[in-house]
């Protein structure tokens, strides 16, 4: 009876990982990921920018600010177009 509670708690755990948050947006797992690791990169090349600049005032500018602003744009718009935009929160990553 305790192996069977066990498995339980591990397979809902699992389930929390994995699908419980992208299925609250309306997403699989894969789409979700594919959504991440898209702004995982601008987040980086953004991230990379701001070092350079610091090093380099005269360079990189406004490349952070302006890849903070259209990501926040893309984020509330996939908010909007979603089945379900009141469940999802007030940020996303």
């Amino acid at each position: 009876m305790a192996g069977q509670a066990h498995s339980h708690d591990r397979k809902h755990g699992l389930r929390r990982l994995f699908v419980e948050h992208p299925q609250a947006l309306g997403m699989g797992w894969a789409e979700h990921g594919a959504g991440a690791v898209r702004i995982s990169a601008e987040l980086i090349s953004a991230g990379t920018a701001c070092l350079i600049h610091a090093a380099v005032p005269g360079w990189f500018t406004e490349t952070a600010g302006r890849t903070v602003a259209r990501l926040h744009d893309h984020m509330l718009k996939r908010r909007a177009g979603a089945a379900n935009p009141e469940s999802w929160p007030d940020y996303e990553i």
